[in-house]
């Protein structure tokens, strides 16, 4: 499973793949780029943690849902 991040730069917002130097996808709002994660990742299996503006983890997603290892809430 491949691994991204959705961090904050000068710019806006980029999701890069972990160990990636370039960004896969930039928006200028984090509510933009995390809105076309399941457009980016259709027909892939990925782990995305998504950052807070101060760089902190708030949240992972996997793609697609069914491929979470997690079976429970939260």
């Amino acid at each position: 499973m491949e691994n991204y991040h959705v961090s904050p730069t000068a710019d806006g917002w980029e999701l890069k793949k972990s160990g990636a130097e370039r960004a896969s996808k930039r928006a200028a709002t984090k509510a933009e780029l995390v809105g076309h994660l399941s457009e980016f990742f259709d027909g892939k299996t990925a782990s995305v943690k998504i950052h807070k503006a101060d760089g902190t983890i708030e949240e992972e997603r996997t793609y697609p849902r069914a491929a979470d290892p997690k079976r429970t809430k939260g």
